[in-house]
């Protein structure tokens, strides 16, 4: 089978035609891109109309026709031939001293001219869809092994040595914790090829990418655009998101794509890495909201303004966000693309935001993690987001279409156990459940199939609402290497403290073994706070002992600019909240004062999202650490795991204990804190002053629908 990748190229006609001829040949498997690979030639990027790598036939190269207009074919095979040539004699794999072992051949394929030069027998094969076939046959590569071929399309996508390291790894013992981390990245590098496709198949309209952590989102985000941008220099392209630290992130991505892929830098001025928000203040503090307040004169509501005008939180943005929908009677046509990361953490109305400022066919590309989302909301299905057109039909719908709907089951960089471990938790599956409660899940997905859906597979039971399930993950979505290097008991540890300065005294120790002892770098190690608001506190007594032991190591976004997360003008280890972390990754993960994300009070479920995308940060190792009851409770739900073999077995709450589920653990306000403590404390006072007899009384005077409003809470059947 032919797997067919379509990227973007002006000669649609021919494309389509050569496609149908492809799957057609039903004996030969492959991989066919249109509108790539991009090669850099002194006169800008260009792209390969159509490169077809396969086994049992090597590089076959088209030069497309749209028309009759054949032209000098035989300098544009020749040009193409050399150009792919010499990208390819850069990797040693593909290589047999001076020569390329991979044959390489080049097609002209004209649909529509009837009458062809007679140019088979001269090595300049030209083809119509009377001998595309013949021609194709005619071609035969007998050296093609399967890791020669992986090794071509491998240098074809060309991707791999973009996602490499920012700097170089220099290790002396090859079984340090360095040594292991430069193999890990080696491997990881090489994006997987549902991946590719994500980065080179775009549609007209809204794509949406979901993924678990570790997938290559926001990677896959930044190729995505700089491609476009490449291909289309003239479109305006917006990248956005919420985390600011992602920005150098986004921007280092898409310099190294262009320059790799096209030989020229971006033009900042028509891609743009901007903030959701943004402020006055230059380009630098621009943001998609804040441009379209800017360009059409409506009120721009800064944070402060906005939660005072629409309430705090997440509110705040949202409501600002309305604001401007509402007062655009005529909405301004700013971009031709806008791509969204980390999409769980925004309201609906940021997204139709983005789409009313797009230009026909409204390019909008969005990508999220459901359960990275931190502020306990659910995504909206694209047709509730967007809403409906004059006729009741939906705006936006992505059908069948999968490269509509892009869901990329991989981890590529959390191992298996660690992957698990930050599901288990995330979840609660393995959480003793509290007294009065049938079980101890925090949250759970509403459609059972979503876990599928993310790599993993049914062990046993059965997989629906309301019965009992034992999920897997497999070698093929959590690959065997991303665990192999370390012992389970290396790669993730929960250890409980008696107090702060137990556990914070362990973790400086630590430390310095991972920079004097382990050969990692200090851009390795990321210690993260769960609680935003208490991190700069919490953690200055150990950074304040690490400065004079000499280990530098900065608060992200606080001593750093709010777009930075790893230093790069000086060794430094990144001490972060939960907000900035998220996009971020290292070798080595700390999650410090981790009892604060296991509390007996309301917002369970947005807690145990923090402590998922803390552990989910780590490339290789993480440490979960605290102290007291409420981290021996995080210690009980992971040995339970390990008992377990990294397997969640739990049964599939119904319709009604997921309702429960949302209700009980959802985020409160103060006041809805205060006012449901103290009814609590009031029916705690009623019952105590109160004897038996007074309550059978009591009892015996409700009417009928008090006591079925009481029953149903307790839940006791009539």
């Amino acid at each position: 089978m032919i797997d067919i990748t379509r990227g973007l190229n002006k000669k649609p006609v021919a494309s389509v035609a050569l496609i149908e001829h492809l799957r057609q040949l039903d004996e030969i498997e492959g991989e066919c891109f249109f509108g790539y690979p991009l090669i850099a030639t002194p006169e800008g990027g260009r792209s390969i109309d159509a490169t077809f790598v396969t086994p049992q036939k090597g590089i076959v190269l088209f030069d497309l026709v749209e028309g009759t207009d054949i032209g000098d074919y035989e300098t544009r095979q020749d040009d193409l031939a050399n150009m792919i040539e010499a990208r390819l004699k850069l990797h040693k794999e593909l290589m047999n001293r001076r020569k390329l072992v991979v044959l390489l051949s080049v097609v002209t394929y004209a649909p529509a001219v009837d009458n062809l030069p007679a140019q088979l027998e001269n090595g300049y094969p030209i083809a119509n869809d009377s001998n595309i076939s013949e021609v194709l046959a005619d071609i035969k590569w007998e050296g093609g092994s399967e890791e020669l071929f992986r090794n071509t399309l491998s240098a074809i996508e060309g991707l791999s040595s973009i996602r490499k390291s920012r700097l170089k790894r220099e290790v002396k013992n090859p079984d340090s914790r360095g040594a292991k981390l430069k193999e890990l990245e080696d491997s990881i590098a090489t994006l997987d090829h549902r991946q590719n496709k994500a980065v080179i198949e775009t549609v007209d309209g809204v794509q949406r990418i979901r993924g678990l952590a570790g997938s290559g989102k926001t990677i896959i985000l930044a190729l995505k655009a700089a491609y476009l941008h490449t291909q289309h220099p003239d479109w305006r392209i917006a990248v956005t998101f919420q985390t600011r630290s992602l920005k150098e992130q986004f921007k280092r991505l898409i310099n190294n794509f262009c320059i790799e892929q096209s030989g020229e830098e971006p033009d900042w001025s028509m891609i743009r890495v901007v903030n959701a928000w943004g402020a006055p203040g230059g380009d630098s503090r621009d943001g998609i909201y804040y441009e379209v307040c800017r360009k059409t004169g409506q009120e721009f509501h800064d944070f402060r303004g906005a939660s005072s005008a629409f309430g705090g939180g997440d509110k705040a943005f949202d409501g600002a966000c309305r604001a401007v929908l509402d007062g655009l009677s005529n909405p301004p046509a700013l971009y031709d693309v806008i791509l969204v990361d980390e999409t769980q953490d925004f309201s609906p109305s940021f997204l139709r935001l983005c789409y009313s400022i797009l230009r026909e066919p409204k390019r909008l590309v969005y990508a999220y993690d459901e359960l990275q989302n931190l502020s306990g909301r659910s995504l909206p299905h694209p047709e509730e987001i967007f809403g409906e057109d004059e006729k009741g039909e939906p705006l936006v719908t992505l059908g069948d279409d999968q490269r509509r709907d892009v869901i990329l089951q991989k981890c590529y960089r959390n191992s298996r156990p660690v992957l698990v471990t930050a599901h288990a938790l995330g979840f609660g599956i393995y959480r003793s459940p509290p007294k009065g409660e049938d079980t101890g899940l925090v949250q759970m997905f509403d459609l059972p199939a979503l876990w599928e859906e993310i790599g993993y597979r049914v062990k046993g039971g059965e997989l629906s609402k309301g019965a009992p399930v034992v999920l897997e993950r497999t070698s093929e979505t959590s690959p065997k290497f991303l665990e192999n290097h370390s012992s389970i008991d290396d790669l993730v540890q929960f250890k409980v403290f008696s107090n702060a300065n137990e556990q914070n005294e362990w973790l400086i120790e630590q430390i310095r073994k991972n920079v004097e002892e382990d050969e990692l770098r200090y851009d390795d190690i990321i210690v993260i706070h769960p609680d935003p608001k208490t991190t700069r506190n919490e953690t200055a007594p150990i950074r304040s002992t690490l400065f004079n032991m000499g280990i530098q190591n900065h608060l992200a976004g606080v001593e750093t600019s709010t777009d930075i997360f790893f230093r790069k003008d000086t060794p430094s280890i990144t001490f972060t909240g939960i907000y900035r972390a998220k996009g971020n990754e290292a070798g080595m993960v700390y999650v410090v004062n981790a009892q604060d994300c296991d509390t007996p009070f309301s917002g369970l479920a947005t807690l145990r999202n923090r402590l998922f995308t803390a552990i989910t940060r780590s490339k290789a190792w993480v440490r979960v650490i605290g102290y007291g009851k409420m981290m021996q409770n995080l210690a009980d739900e992971y040995e339970r795991l390990k008992e377990k073999d990294f397997t969640l077995d739990f049964s599939y709450p119904d319709d009604k204990l997921l309702g429960m589920l949302q209700i009980v653990h959802r985020d409160l306000s103060p006041a809805e804190k205060r006012r449901i403590e103290q009814k609590r404390k009031q029916i705690a006072n009623s019952l105590e002053e109160a004897d038996e007899d007074e309550l059978k009384i009591l009892a015996a005077e409700l009417d009928d629908k008090t006591k079925r409003k009481l029953m149903k809470i307790l839940g006791i059947s009539e």
